[in-house]
């Protein structure tokens, strides 16, 4: 029984340390929300602001790998699965990119933005300008399961 136990353990750990063991976790979530939605009724329309929220957010989600949390936000909210154009998204939502800001998602450089007051503006001085010169140096270039820890 010990033994048992003690293999329960150390899998348990190795799961955890590779990162395995919260993916599993989400995707029992994501499976029992999917075997839980009550498809009899109807959801209501997506608004167009909705549809580019939602939009925002499943880019953020698939950037930094959380697949199933964006599955269940695509099946829960009723959102398209096939992702809208990003060059679609930043034109609706009137954001100007420079080169850098492209390889980040769009969230990213809108949240930026508003913490840095503005002062990173397009020459229009109304259009929010995206540029990695506003995100955190720690988290570029490192793998997104690097990103979130300290």
């Amino acid at each position: 029984i010990l033994t048992d136990l003690f293999v329960v353990i150390v899998l348990r750990d190795t799961l955890e340390k590779r990162g395995a063991l919260g993916q599993i976790k989400a995707r029992i979530r994501a499976e029992v929300f999917n075997a839980l939605d009550d498809q009899s009724e109807p959801r209501p329309p997506l608004s167009r602001e909705n549809l580019l929220i939602n939009e925002l957010i499943r880019e953020y989600l698939e950037y930094n790998k959380y697949k199933y949390a964006a599955s269940v936000l695509t099946a829960e909210s009723g959102q398209p699965e096939v992702p809208l154009d990003r060059q679609f998204l930043a034109k609706e939502l009137n954001v100007v990119e420079d080169t850098n800001g492209k390889s980040v998602p769009l969230l990213y450089g809108i949240i930026s933005h508003f913490l840095h007051g503005g002062k990173e503006e397009s020459i229009q001085n109304t259009l929010p300008k995206v540029s990695l010169l506003n995100y955190p140096k720690q988290n570029l270039g490192k793998a997104p399961t690097e990103r979130n820890q300290k």
